[in-house]
């Protein structure tokens, strides 16, 4: 993917199943949310699988280890290896051993993932400062995370022991809604000692290379519902991106993406890997995907035309980013988004 500024988003003559030779799929808000599958997902990736695309789970929630991430997919009827799964507990392992002796010791702040990780990497993980630990290392440990574990990590950083972090993803979803995320935690930690921690995870290129050299893939198509994250993982990984909207971006987040979070798709779910995507084209001083047009307005966005809600949000996109340019598209698009009731 050209790193030139995106102003619309792209159709496509093949389904992305049969353009793509794997599938970068991230979690939550995709593949499931709180534990469910989403609608249409079981179905569509057993089709994409079955047309021969690879399918690789991509999370940055580092709690679980890959073989619980497998068995809750496939008792989801998603039949997964831990082979297909990638974390960024795994990112920050390797990430760490590339900065550490070998055999040194870790305290980890989080959940068993980044202790399997750590192990799988030849790291000795450890739970207090005391431990003289070569490495601290903070990932998601779910909701009931002691919070004398933020104190240890504050010792070890204060006595000058480096700091990493799996991810920083300030929030994660939920069966109840969305709660805080490894990055809110990480915040406590970095207000309480001023440092900065290196982190591995999406959007940032140590997940990107982790998961390459795991899959071994040559055209991937990252899939994902966070434009901070997996989209602007893709941009950073110079790859393409499927955005779909099953998880927390809604329309006018889209609209308002800067060039880095604007994905090459969009679509409404996992059913989008299945299909060709359509094209949008200038016409009428403004852009038209399928039934709709959209122009850029003095001080909103204007939607005209009927059909696919998603031909509309695609149409307004190409409005949007087009006036933009390299900069955040700041008109008005309430009225515009309410036509398509998405």
């Amino acid at each position: 993917m050209s790193q030139s500024v995106r102003t619309r988003p792209e159709g496509s003559g093949q389904a992305l199943s049969e353009a793509y030779d794997t599938a970068l799929l991230d979690l939550d808000g995709v593949v499931y949310a709180g534990g469910n599958a989403i609608v249409h997902a079981v179905e569509s990736l057993a089709t994409a699988r079955a047309g021969g695309m690879h399918l690789a789970y991509v999370t940055n929630n580092a709690l679980r280890t890959p073989d619980t991430v497998a068995d809750h997919l496939t008792e989801l009827g998603i039949p997964t290896g831990a082979d297909d799964v990638i974390t960024s507990a795994q990112a920050v392992a390797r990430l760490i051993s590339e900065q550490v002796p070998a055999g040194a010791r870790v305290l980890v702040i989080g959940g068993e993932g980044l202790r399997v990780a750590l192990r799988e990497r030849g790291l000795v993980p450890v739970e207090s400062a005391e431990d003289e630990p070569a490495a601290v290392v903070q990932g998601y440990g779910g909701p009931e995370l002691p919070w004398g574990r933020f104190a240890e990590a504050c010792y070890a950083i204060a006595r000058g022991v480096p700091w990493y972090a799996s991810n920083t993803d300030l929030t994660i979803p939920s069966a109840r809604g969305i709660a805080p995320g490894n990055g809110a935690a990480v915040e406590v930690v970095r207000i309480a000692t001023g440092a900065e921690p290196q982190v591995a995870g999406k959007p940032l290129p140590p997940m990107h290379r982790e998961t390459i050299l795991r899959t071994g893939a040559e055209r991937p198509l990252v899939v994902g519902d966070r434009l901070d994250t997996d989209i602007e993982g893709a941009f950073n990984g110079e790859v393409d991106s499927l955005l779909v909207l099953t998880g927390v971006t809604d329309g006018a987040q889209l609209l308002a993406a800067p060039p880095q979070h604007r994905p090459r798709y969009v679509d409404a779910d996992l059913r989008g890997l299945l299909t060709g995507q359509p094209e949008v084209i200038e016409a009428d001083g403004g852009f038209r995907c399928g039934g709709w047009t959209a122009t850029a307005g003095a001080d909103r966005l204007e939607l005209d035309g009927d059909g696919e809600a998603l031909d509309g949000l695609r149409a307004l996109c190409a409005a949007a980013w087009t006036v933009a340019g390299e900069g955040v598209c700041e008109l008005d698009s309430g009225k515009a988004l309410a036509r398509l009731e998405l």
